[in-house]
């Protein structure tokens, strides 16, 4: 059954009101603007409660009012109780539209019984309105309470654990970032102290409206405060959109020519390489145009071969490469690993990053699948 939030139910609400304007807010509000097409439909903030958590179903008791101009001088003409009936009559109809938008086989929000209480209530507000108020409650099945979700925190070696909405310094006014702490509970925190290179943290507008990092693409980019905390085979989540080309989402490199970049090719296509020397590289791109498009980007290394996932709202690829020359025990933890560029000085990110999670060893699949799940619940990607 998929999950209902209220954003889902409002936008339904919206819709389905067609005689004049919506709005969502609270009465008083309705003083406040005098250039309404009437007849107007106030939705307030529902509050809400969860009678059986392990069921997953949400209660909202919604207060609906509707408004419509009513002139004391056509009292002869247009009686009050009228008024009222036709006011009524719209929304009972808007109602019903509204319930027949979930008769689906699978019923994702319904009307509790015996939950409807309608007031009529007359002159009120500036514009001397007459007003039908609606009260019923929504049951809508929004989160499951039981252990099932899936986080990064659930499998073994998580080593960097990298969340836009969490453990950001950041100065307010500037919004320029300063420190990035590692969620994962192995300290492996990210930091840029040069006041020109540090990327702006949004607390939404990102995808799903979350919190998001903007990298300019000229200088932009945050360093591990130690060394890489890859060690060998690895597979590393993220959630970006990669807005030009010459854009690395993460980069390592090191004295020995020992490289490890994800990013976007001239050709606007998702690419990961890693590198020993020349000869001694595995490299695969995706062949799908990702440039503006927020995606979850997945990178899995084991032994001589790399897998690339990638998933945005209409693609999903897996490509691979296996060099059987390549290193198969070579280690990424000599220098620092980078967000935001390939290595602090080139190929710097002109985008956005949402969430970055690394992992010490390569996962299986189904690991993958769930930690993929868990961002794309967060961010709705796909």
């Amino acid at each position: 059954m998929a999950i209902t939030r209220l954003t889902d139910i409002i936008t339904v609400f919206d819709s389905k009101w067609t005689y004049g304007d919506v709005k969502f807010g609270y009465d008083g509000e309705v003083n406040q603007d005098h250039d309404t097409q009437y007849p107007l439909m106030l939705v307030n903030p529902p509050e809400s409660i969860m009678p059986v958590v392990y069921d997953g179903r949400e209660e909202y008791s919604f207060e609906i009012n509707f408004y419509n101009l009513y002139s004391q001088a056509a009292q002869s003409v247009v009686t009050l109780q009228k008024r009222w009936d036709n006011l009524q009559d719209l929304s009972n109809e808007w109602l019903d539209m509204v319930l027949k938008n979930y008769q689906d086989v699978t019923v994702e929000a319904y009307l509790n019984d015996e939950s409807i209480e309608i007031e009529r209530i007359k002159d009120t507000k500036n514009d001397k309105l007459v007003q039908i108020k609606l009260v019923f409650t929504m049951s809508a099945f929004t989160k499951c309470f039981r252990p099932v979700s899936s986080y990064p925190s659930d499998f073994a070696d998580l080593a960097v654990w990298l969340r836009a909405d969490s453990g950001v310094t950041f100065d307010i006014p500037t919004k320029k970032v300063s420190a990035w702490s590692d969620k994962s509970g192995q300290a492996n925190d990210f930091s840029q102290a040069t006041l020109a290179k540090q990327p702006l943290r949004e607390g939404y507008g990102g995808q799903n409206d979350k919190a998001y990092f903007g990298f300019n693409g000229t200088s932009n980019s945050l360093e591990s405060n130690s060394s890489s905390p890859i060690v060998n085979n690895f597979t590393i989540f993220e959630v970006s959109n990669i807005k030009s080309r010459e854009s690395s989402v993460y980069g390592y490199y090191d004295n020995n020519g020992v490289t490890i970049e994800v990013g976007i090719t001239d050709d606007f296509e998702y690419r990961a390489k890693i590198t020993k020397e020349v000869g001694m590289e595995l490299e695969v791109d995706n062949s799908t145009n990702i440039l503006g498009k927020n995606h979850i980007g997945i990178l899995k290394k084991y032994a001589d071969t790399i897998d690339l996932h990638y998933y945005d709202s209409l693609n999903s690829t897996l490509s691979s490469d296996t060099n059987g020359a390549f290193p198969q025990e070579l280690q990424f933890d000599i220098q620092k690993f980078h967000i935001g560029s390939f290595d602090g000085t080139v190929r710097h990110l002109d985008g956005e990053v949402q969430e970055v999670i690394i992992y010490n060893r390569a996962l299986s699949d189904s690991e993958i699948a769930d930690v993929r799940g868990y961002l794309n619940l967060k961010y709705k990607i796909y």
